[in-house]
């Protein structure tokens, strides 16, 4: 088959057969971890721009709930109850599609645990179970993606973050999850690429985003959980993520911090672990003890429906750098550096002690 290079793919390196994917309204998608934050508000934007979606996760009223209000909008939806960390689940969630509507053209796979403590608190089972969902779970929903669609083409994009290019303290579990969740994609992608398959294989990395992850994390700190500044609206993920449906790319990171943050992570390693210290930690704390046996996403499922969580500072609705990433544009080096230099003031202040 011959290869060509797409508008949006050149300046990633992602290659694509040359069929260009279906309009998202023709298009059947698979999305993990549906009943909450990013995977929810992904499945209900891509109902409403007409996709046909398969929501799966592992609370069966808050998918049967959320399949209901597609529905009465107007849109097309099923969902599968599944532990993506078993496999006999994922492979359900492939056949119900395929019953249901023929296969699909997107396989997400968004699921993911999260767990906030030092290395040293966090229990090494839970870390384990963590590793279940937020890697074997992208391998899993990745290779049974990947059977489906070798013959009819289509694209798998898996959820990444940030902490994919840079671990940070609190989450180590979670990053070193993260980092293997790139590394599998990125070797995925290349394996496909080399045995000519109409797949295009996406990395997306959100920065912080303002769902219910620290509400549903496992916590091992003495105060309560939250996220670390800049925060995005979980619209800047789902955007990036449909938009990665349609336009063949290799990754993408949502968030010009959270750019930023990578970029800093990359070229001042030194810095940034002074920055983790003084920022970065200090910002996941909350002053507020945590919750008492509170739920959390790694012993049951989430049934909240909530897109959004409970982040008290500001949230950005969109992100200039992901748009122009996005269409082929790489923002200058002016405006990085002006965020970096963000990042590196706060850094400063913290270090004379002007922040907690």
């Amino acid at each position: 088959m011959s290869r060509l290079r797409l508008p949006g793919v050149r300046d990633s390196g992602q290659e694509a057969t040359t069929e260009s994917p279906k309009p998202l309204e023709e298009q059947v998608i698979v999305i993990t971890g549906a009943s909450s934050g990013i995977g929810l508000t992904t499945a209900r934007m891509a109902a409403d721009r007409g996709a046909r979606v398969v929501l799966a996760a592992r609370s069966e009223d808050a998918l049967r709930e959320a399949t209901d209000g597609i529905e009465d909008e107007g849109g097309d939806a099923e969902y599968v109850v599944a532990d993506v960390g078993d496999r006999e689940d994922v492979r359900e969630i492939a056949r119900v599609a395929e019953d249901e509507y023929g296969g699909f053209d997107t396989w997400i796979n968004g699921a993911a645990v999260s767990i906030y403590g030092t290395l040293e608190d966090v229990p090494a089972e839970e870390m384990r179970e963590q590793f279940d969902t937020n890697v074997w779970g992208v391998l899993y929903g990745s290779l049974e993606a990947a059977a489906h669609l070798r013959e009819r083409g289509g694209t798998i994009i898996n959820i990444g973050s940030i902490v994919s290019d840079r671990a940070i303290m609190l989450q180590g579990s979670y990053s070193a999850s993260k980092h293997a969740v790139k590394a599998f994609t990125d070797t995925l992608r290349m394996e496909l690429e080399d045995e000519g398959a109409p797949i295009t294989v996406t990395l997306v990395k959100p920065a912080a985003i303002d769902t219910p992850y620290p509400e549903h994390a496992k916590n091992y700190m003495d105060d309560a959980a939250t996220v670390p500044a800049p925060v995005y609206a979980p619209e800047t993920v789902a955007r990036a993520i449909l938009h990665a449906a349609e336009h063949p790319q290799r990754d993408v990171t949502v968030g010009g911090g959270g750019k930023q943050f990578s970029l800093l992570g990359q070229y001042a390693p030194s810095l940034m672990d002074t920055l983790m210290k003084t920022v970065f930690g200090p910002q996941q704390r909350k002053d507020e003890p945590p919750r008492p046996d509170a739920e959390n996403g790694l012993e049951d499922s989430s049934g909240d429906l909530e897109e959004r969580g409970g982040y008290e500072g500001h949230v950005a609705e969109s992100s200039l750098y992901t748009r122009l990433r996005q269409r082929g544009r790489t923002p200058g080096g002016a405006v990085l550096g002006l965020g970096l230099a963000g990042i590196l003031y706060a850094g400063y202040r913290a270090l004379r002690g002007e922040e907690r």
